[in-house]
């Protein structure tokens, strides 16, 4: 299963999607793969960057290194989890992130992508393949009103909850025609775990709980 997090607006908690969906995977005995393609993924799981080569010099390559290098770039992340991280950034290379897609799709881990919340060319070109491509939302009218126009079709909404938003769940869905695979309620420990980089430690169980039935469904 390839799961790729997208969104069409900054700040919608794509990374923290990722990085929560990966960990819970790993934590029911699957083995998971976490790919950055925003560069935040190793602060939001409290690991120090890797050196070394990484993802981004991967896709700038081209052809002539494989999907053998391309292994040889992940870290370990904890029980049951990797870490492809990006370490540089992100290359103009769409063609090359559909290649890099075609990989991760034969593997036999659960493989979540972190495609950043600022669409490009290349993370468009891998969540356009994905097996689930899901965008991640927060119900804001500004965002909703770019939803609408998203350059690709995703499979459904992560939807993110904020405080005193007059949108809801089912205004969501009824507007872009999509079903709300997780709902993510809005509580100050996730934050709270966020900065501290505890994420990896222990997940808050809120977070846990809004990603339970999507985790079901990839682990199965």
């Amino acid at each position: 299963m390839l799961v790729a997090c997208w969104s069409v607006k900054g700040g919608s908690g794509t990374t923290v999607v990722s990085a929560a969906l990966a960990l819970s995977v790993a934590a029911t005995g699957h083995d998971a793969l976490l790919v950055d393609m925003g560069g935040d993924l190793p602060a939001a799981l409290g690991i120090p960057e890797p050196e070394g080569p990484s993802l981004a010099d991967w896709l700038a390559a081209g052809d002539g290194v494989g999907s053998d290098a391309r292994a040889r770039l992940e870290v370990d992340a904890g029980s049951n989890l990797a870490l492809l991280p990006l370490g540089g950034l992100l290359p103009d290379e769409p063609k090359r992130a559909e290649e890099l897609g075609s990989l991760l799709a034969a593997d036999s881990r659960v493989v979540v992508v972190d495609c950043a919340s600022s669409p490009s060319p290349t993370t468009l070109a891998l969540a356009g393949g994905a097996g689930l491509s899901l965008l991640v939302l927060r119900p804001c009218y500004l965002a909703l009103r770019r939803a609408l126009n998203a350059p690709i079709d995703p499979s459904g909404v992560v939807l993110v909850g904020e405080p005193q938003r007059a949108l809801h769940q089912a205004d969501v869905e009824d507007v872009l025609g999509l079903r709300v695979r997780a709902a993510i309620p809005w509580k100050p420990a996730i934050a709270t775990a966020v900065d501290a980089g505890l994420l990896a430690r222990r997940l808050p169980s809120p977070l846990d709980r809004g990603l339970r039935e999507l985790v079901e469904t990839v682990a199965a």
